[in-house]
């Protein structure tokens, strides 16, 4: 594991390294400012913007990965499917928290970095990341390749594109193949 990496930083993460949240932060805001974007056009600038649903978002993936609750994150391939699932779901959040506040209830602004491994995620945000992560697989299921799942979750659970060859039967390429199919069913699929 490479410590100026991805992978490298998602360990770190995971045993509490809030450096590695840092760089991980430095490394998808932007992105995850896009899809929020992208999601909140409409909504009220007063109630959110897309900062505080990437905030938010991330915020919430560092609680819950420092908290050992994604055992299968390896990678950026694991990874930004994750995070983007998470700002979506919190731009949902945004948008009922907006028609609350119109019938009367409120919505505070997320402030800074500084809570970002303090704070849990609701049972509410575990069970729309579980129902992602159903969708994930449903998505390669759906692709018409009985490989795709058995890929994603080998590699998921740390297995070399060479070993997942060696166990399907095919070269280390058509993995490699896959496995990048694999990463643009979840990134493209999930965007829209």
């Amino acid at each position: 594991m490479v410590d100026g990496s991805v992978t490298g930083w998602i360990g770190r993460l995971k045993a509490g390294d809030s450096d590695a949240a840092s760089q991980l932060w430095n490394t998808y805001f932007g992105r995850l400012v896009r899809i929020a974007r992208l999601r909140l056009r409409g909504a009220s600038r007063r109630v959110a913007d897309d900062e505080d649903a990437a905030l938010s978002a991330f915020k919430s993936f560092c609680a819950a990965a420092v908290d050992g609750r994604f055992p299968h994150l390896a990678d950026r391939n694991t990874l930004w499917p994750l995070l983007a699932a998470l700002t979506r779901h919190k731009c949902i959040d945004i948008v009922r928290k907006e028609a609350r506040r119109k019938r009367g209830g409120g919505w505070g602004r997320i402030e800074s970095l500084d809570d970002v491994l303090t704070d849990e995620p609701s049972p509410a945000t575990a069970a729309e990341l579980t129902d992602e992560w159903n969708h994930l697989l449903d998505r390669l299921d759906a692709s018409g390749d009985p490989d795709l799942r058995a890929i994603a979750l080998a590699r998921l659970n740390d297995a070399r594109p060479a070993e997942i060859a060696k166990q399907l039967g095919c070269t280390r390429r058509t993995v490699e193949r896959k496995l990048a199919l694999i990463a643009r069913l979840w990134d493209n699929g999930g965007a829209g």
